[in-house]
């Protein structure tokens, strides 16, 4: 896969490369139509002309036929081919021809065929300066490669170079689209459904303003939302909602903007309301009805958890909520932890889930309210801790002011002790008895 720009290094002139190449193809042609095999003979004039670009173009045209070459010479058979075409100063006019041979089938070897395209894709992209927009284009080679032979972990870690390589590239939004659409394609096929989804949502935001009425902007839309709504570890819908060809659908498909409503802030009987509103609407749309009531169901636990003021939320009233039996509370509850949207723990005991940690599936001004409404009782809260710890400050200081006062009367009471004895007189503790008063 793509890495770091290296070269190809291959003696012999331009001339003489050209004609081991076209020598070879003429001997692969042989053994599938011998009469097509004349590539030496019609590149040996225009070499002799040094009408390079020309003989390039012959060999470039018959070069399809290395998809039949025997595999441990395909290798170096395309690595010349691509050799000479780099002496060219319009490389960019042969390289789409290789790739689209390497995108097809390797007939001579249908096991390992993917692997020798692949192979020749990266040295291809890997010689072409990073900057090279000729880049996109075998790179696009690579995701039909990958797409075919369903090996999106080849695909994986060279992701994560993606931004930067459509930077040096400065594709357009169009082009950035069909490539993140290609990849979501590739994804999706490989089963990688989260990945195959954050792709579709990087596609909708290449969409400009103007254009989100579209039916190309809609019919992507609509395919995000559907994603999203079918992944069943997918709880977030904020990055849909904020999205301008997603708004678009309030006009163009309200039913699934208003499905996509209550996935994003309501609860399970604006679900069920939805459900008998819309008889056929899953089936016809092509969701997953299990998983969309599941879904609905922790989602409908999370804001219980959310707008609970005292973090002690009953069984009863979960299972009211969820539509669940009582016995089943403690597993629904297992699910919402396990998905991340809430934290705490259960009280058997009490019958209640204590919640540590809750997750807002929006944040308006309702949730301001509530959060305003927590902080005033913990405020409430705090000053009584306040009041109560400045009471026992006051508190200490008293008894400690009291013990350094006794410490000080016996010390004193004990030297009064020793004047009694010398001079028998009793005024003295008397006296000093009255101070301590």
């Amino acid at each position: 896969m793509p890495g770091p720009t290296n070269t190809l290094l291959i003696e012999g002139s331009f001339e003489e490369l050209a004609d081991e190449l076209a020598h070879y193809i003429d001997d692969v042609q042989k053994k599938q139509n011998p009469e097509s095999a004349n590539t030496q003979a019609e590149i040996a004039p225009l070499l002799e002309k040094e009408q390079k670009d020309e003989a390039l173009k012959k060999l470039v045209t018959a070069s399809d036929v290395l998809n039949t070459a025997p595999e441990k010479e395909f290798i170096a058979a395309y690595n010349l081919l691509v050799h000479l075409i780099r002496q060219s100063p319009n490389l960019d006019k042969f390289l789409p021809k290789i790739c689209q041979n390497l995108s097809s089938p390797i007939k001579s070897s249908p096991t390992n065929g993917p692997g020798l395209a692949l192979t020749i894709l990266t040295t291809i992209f890997n010689i072409l300066p990073p900057d090279n927009d000729t880049r996109y284009h075998v790179f696009f080679a690579v995701l039909r490669v990958v797409r075919a032979s369903s090996s999106f972990e080849l695909l994986r870690p060279q992701l994560k170079s993606l931004d930067s390589w459509i930077g040096a590239w400065e594709t357009d939004e169009e082009d950035q689209r069909k490539l993140y659409l290609e990849i979501a394609n590739v994804a999706a096929e490989a089963g990688e459904d989260a990945q195959s989804y954050l792709y579709l949502l990087r596609a909708l935001r290449t969409i400009p303003v103007e254009e989100v009425s579209s039916k190309e902007s809609q019919a992507l839309a609509v395919r995000a939302l559907k994603s999203a709504l079918n992944h069943p570890s997918h709880f977030d819908f904020q990055d849909l909602t904020s999205s301008d060809p997603i708004q678009a659908l309030r006009k163009s498909d309200s039913d699934w903007y208003d499905l996509l409503e209550v996935f994003n802030a309501e609860l399970l009987d604006d679900y069920n309301d939805f459900l008998e509103s819309h008889d056929d609407f899953l089936s016809n749309a092509g969701l997953d009805g299990s998983i969309l009531y599941r879904k609905m169901r922790l989602l409908t636990l999370a804001s219980l958890a959310a707008s609970t003021p005292s973090r002690s939320l009953p069984y009863q009233h979960i299972a009211r909520a969820l539509k669940i039996p009582s016995e089943d509370v403690e597993i629904w509850v297992i699910d919402v932890i396990r998905a991340g949207l809430v934290e705490g723990k259960l009280s058997q005991l009490n019958q209640t889930f204590l919640i540590h940690r809750s997750t807002y599936r929006v944040f308006g001004e309702k949730q301001w309210t509530e959060v305003q409404g927590r902080l005033d009782t913990w405020r409430t809260s705090l000053m009584g801790v306040l009041e109560v710890v400045r009471s026992e400050r006051i508190k200490m200081a008293g008894e400690r002011e009291r013990e350094l006062r006794e410490l000080e009367g016996r010390v004193n009471g004990g030297g009064g002790g020793m004047g009694r004895g010398m001079g028998g007189g009793r005024g003295g503790p008397r006296d000093f008895d009255m101070g301590m008063d």
